[in-house]
């Protein structure tokens, strides 16, 4: 699982365009990152593990480096492609070896319900009048139990990966309608590579956890 994040907002730049204009930016910025990460796990699909995870760990410290150079958009965005890059290794050796137990169906079905859901849940947030940004304390104390309870359950087992995984796609549903509920507010001081990379995270979450829900599925 990867969390969040979440930096201070500052007030600039993102507040002076609108919401519609903001939301584009976002999207656009975040389907590039999907796509650099696909071509990733593609490449490095044979990669092992622990080359996975020197990726991912590689990839966290760039999240504080894309925080930290939010003032310079051009060099944050390019931080964020490097980024979903190294994500798109990291997560690699996962998604081969569910496409060795499940076939590539299961891939497939995966990322084309991370998609379908992730554009129900900001038709959502922007059809709906309530602001779900009244629920980010909710989310982020869910997110740390998560974070905490996968962390111990790593030694001792106690938790059915199954359970956790549903639970993980429960978090991260919220953190979406969160997230696009900010867009739909200006930004709250974020910048756009920012914004994106906070949708970026949920999406990756949301498609592990039903990866790990649909390949343990196959194998019943």
């Amino acid at each position: 699982m990867y969390t969040q994040q979440q930096p201070r907002p500052y007030y600039g730049g993102p507040s002076s365009i609108s919401s519609a204009t903001l939301l584009g930016q976002v999207l656009g910025i975040t389907a590039v990152g999907f796509l650099i990460t696909a071509l990733a796990a593609y490449v490095f699909a044979g990669v092992s593990y622990t080359f996975g995870l020197v990726a991912l760990i590689a990839g966290f410290i760039l999240l504080f480096a894309i925080n930290a150079t939010r003032a310079n958009p051009v060099l944050s965005l390019l931080l964020f492609y490097s980024f979903t890059f190294l994500e798109g290794i990291g997560i690699a050796p996962t998604i081969a070896y569910y496409v060795g137990v499940s076939g590539p169906s299961v891939v497939v079905e995966a990322a084309a319900t991370t998609g379908v859901g992730m554009l129900v849940l900001a038709l959502g947030a922007y059809a709906f009048s309530f602001d779900f940004r009244r629920l980010q304390g909710i989310a982020f104390g869910a997110l740390l139990g998560l974070v905490i309870v996968g962390i111990i359950s790593m030694f001792t087992h106690f938790v059915h990966p199954s359970v956790y995984s549903w639970a993980t796609l429960a978090v991260f549903t919220l953190l979406v309608l969160v997230d696009f509920s900010r867009i739909r507010a200006g930004g709250d001081g974020l910048t756009s590579v920012q914004l994106a990379t906070s949708i970026y995270l949920d999406a990756i979450n949301i498609f592990l956890a039903l990866l790990r829900i649909f390949g343990g599925r196959s194998r019943d």
